[in-house]
């Protein structure tokens, strides 16, 4: 899958559930729980346990899945998951040198911010996206459309306490995806192996999104 696929591909799905698991047979499990349900994408934080190796065995047991790194906070684990065919990076803030590295190794980058300086600087380094975290926490969605203003051309992810009832909201007001963590992957449903329950949610996901999408 080239840059320009994948790029078109979160476009597409506007959603990107965000991995954290206590170990890797849970972060497994949500992968493929949140796939089913029709969101075939995941953001694999670095806080699971040998995270890069999962993110290797999901890329070859299920190849259509789009698989990214999530909570990269530095250049080593950047190029780590890179080598493991990671094809997007992710962060919850503004590292330059990681921008710039993921920019030339032709990857999709996706850096923090949450200031309109920072966000210049992401833009300025190549960002193809930039996620907007904590989002809910400062400012929520009038934050968001407030940026969008002066950055109309900024693709924005709002992260951060996005959940089934602001989700549709932030797209409205201009995020081209959201970030969601556990209003999607509750980590009871985990436990318990409850993937029924993950599924569901994420087709609700899809369908706020299709709902959206839909002509007037």
């Amino acid at each position: 899958m080239t840059k320009e696929q994948v790029h078109a591909r979160i476009v597409e799905l506007a959603v990107i559930p965000a991995v954290r698991a206590a170990n890797a047979d849970d972060a497994l499990f949500a992968a493929e729980a949140v796939s089913r349900g029709g969101l075939p994408i995941v953001e694999l934080t670095m806080t699971v346990p040998k995270a890069t190796e999962l993110i290797a065995q999901l890329i070859k047991k299920h190849p259509k899945m789009l698989v990214g790194a999530g909570t990269v906070l530095d250049i080593e684990t950047a190029k780590a998951c890179l080598a493991a065919g990671a094809k997007f990076i992710s962060s919850p803030g503004l590292d330059l040198d990681i921008v710039e590295f993921t920019v030339q190794s032709g990857v999709i980058a996706i850096p923090g911010a949450l200031t309109p300086s920072e966000i210049i600087a992401a833009t300025k380094a190549g960002a193809d996206f930039v996620k907007i975290f904590p989002c809910s926490q400062l400012g929520g969605v009038d934050y968001l459309h407030a940026l969008k203003r002066p950055f109309p051309n900024v693709a924005f992810v709002a992260a951060g306490g996005v959940n089934q009832q602001t989700a549709g909201k932030y797209l409205e007001a201009g995020a081209t995806a959201v970030g969601i963590g556990e209003d999607l992957i509750p980590p009871r449903a985990v436990t318990i192996r409850e993937a029924e329950w993950i599924e569901e949610l994420a087709r609700r996901y899809v369908h706020t999104v299709k709902y959206l999408r839909q002509p007037e």
